[in-house]
């Protein structure tokens, strides 16, 4: 753990030197979906990005105890408390109950990280399996005077009680309050939110529970609080999520606990921007959005949109476009040609493993990660890394087995699998036909050498042509 890491602290405002809380060991909370929808593309920066703050940390040498939330109750079509419950809104779209709903696009969660080749959480929450906590939060809250009854809505936090409400989001409550019209809501302050919702007298929902106050479900900002205590204890190192979350939702958070446990709850706020179509934010709200399986019939390698999304800050938004993935791919595409010819290069001539090129190049793009993740300059280090013929074969090979463990991006697996296709002996069939194009070309029959490349192609093999002639593989399957 030689290597200085520093997060940009949204509570501070300020690059930070991280110090955990106990030494060679990361409490660490992340938001996770709202499983009333499949997760646009969006919503997967949100989780590379967390991907990549517990892989810069293991990689440190750090023992990473990862928590994330599954939200499968409470969370409205509002971020505040109005509107209707995804959970319920999802279950009337389908025509099926909200935990047929919740599990049929936690599946899809699951599956679409893992195609991204995600870490999973070492704690994977789900909020419907901690209401006990949620609702012993609220009593203690409700000991300490912090909240209140609205009939027939439920009961609500007042803010009013907490001096330092807003200090996350850098909001002046004072001026908001004081400027804010307060609708005939029932709440003492526009800031204030629900714990605990009464279920409607007039509808049975799908997810309800019984409570010291009624019938209901938890408001969707005790969930995160409830299951990250439980997980990690009152005080942790990092909390990460959405710019977004950081003026209601996280603020809330802070708001909960703070008064239980004391402040600081939470050392590290780090919060990132978003990914954005041409039309601004991805969103779910009107139903178009792309997703991973989306991208994946369109033919793309996960990896390369894992990689496009490292080539942007996370501090800054990332604009998506297929032109832009169709660069990430040919960039991706490249880095894994050029390993493949050293994985074929190493097995006809090994070599050791320099050493000392290995810690230059281990060092400085862990270094550069650490630095508040800078994953595109690492990129480029990469990029530098490829070009530099003082490393041999085997070294490169070595530090990007490092890489992939560090960034996630699996060049290894693509190269091995390109490498073992580009050994398989060619046909002779195959390699007639390639001959006799090759006369085509010379003759400039060029209707001819796309007959032939054609039927090259329709035989499951490609024809590379490259400044040393032409060259027969096996496709990737």
């Amino acid at each position: 753990m030689t290597t200085t890491i520093r997060l940009f602290n949204t509570m501070s405002r300020k690059l930070e030197e991280f110090k955990p809380l106990i030494p060679g060991k990361v409490g660490f909370y992340s938001c996770g979906p709202t499983v009333y929808w499949d997760q646009h593309l969006g919503n997967m920066r949100a989780f590379v990005q967390f991907d990549m703050i517990r892989r810069m940390f293991t990689e440190n040498g750090y023992d990473v105890n990862h928590t994330m939330n599954i939200t499968d109750v409470g969370h409205l079509t509002s971020d505040g408390d109005t509107g209707e419950d995804k959970m319920e809104k999802g279950a009337r779209r389908e025509s099926i109950t909200a935990w047929d709903v919740a599990k049929r696009y936690l599946d899809s969660f699951l599956r679409d990280t893992a195609t991204l080749n995600n870490i999973p959480p070492t704690n994977l929450t789900r909020a419907t399996d901690y209401i006990p906590q949620q609702i012993n939060l609220v009593k203690q809250l409700q000991d300490l005077g912090y909240t209140y009854e609205i009939p027939g809505d439920g009961i609500y936090y007042d803010t009013s009680r907490f001096a330092a409400y807003g200090a996350l989001g850098g909001q002046d409550l004072s001026q908001l309050r004081a400027g804010a019209r307060i609708e005939d809501t029932g709440k003492r302050n526009p800031t204030d939110f629900a714990l605990w919702k009464f279920s409607p007298t007039n509808e049975k929902r799908s997810m309800e529970w019984d409570s010291p106050w009624g019938i209901g479900f938890p408001g969707w900002h005790i969930e995160c609080s409830a299951m990250s205590m439980d997980k990690l204890g009152a005080h942790f190192d990092v909390h990460a999520g959405g710019q977004e979350h950081a003026k209601i939702h996280h603020t809330n958070e802070i708001a909960q606990i703070e008064p239980i446990v004391g402040a600081p709850w939470v050392n590290y706020w780090v919060h990132h921007e978003w990914l954005m179509s041409k039309d601004g934010k991805m969103a779910k709200s009107d139903g178009d959005f792309l997703t991973v399986p989306d991208l994946l019939e369109r033919g793309y390698d996960p990896m390369s949109f894992r990689y496009l999304l490292l080539t942007g800050h996370y501090k800054q938004p990332l604009d998506f476009s297929f032109d832009g993935l169709d660069a990430a791919a040919r960039g991706y595409q490249n880095i894994v040609r050029k390993l493949a010819d050293w994985i074929i290069l190493q097995k006809q001539s090994p070599e050791s493993t320099d050493t000392q090129h290995y810690t230059q190049w281990h060092d400085k793009i862990l270094g550069t990660v650490s630095d508040n993740l800078k994953t595109a300059e690492a990129l480029a280090q990469i990029s530098e890394l490829v070009k530099d013929q003082s490393v041999n074969a085997a070294t490169k090979i070595a530090i990007f087995e490092f890489i992939d463990r560090l960034l996630g991006l699996q060049f290894i697996n693509r190269a091995q699998k390109l490498a073992d296709i580009e050994s398989e002996p060619v046909p002779h069939d195959i390699q007639k036909l390639a001959d006799e194009r090759i006369a085509a070309k010379n003759a400039k029959d060029w209707g001819r050498a796309d007959e032939l490349r054609a039927k090259i192609d329709a035989a499951g093999w490609n024809v590379l042509d490259t400044k040393d002639g032409a060259k027969i593989v096996k496709k990737i399957a």
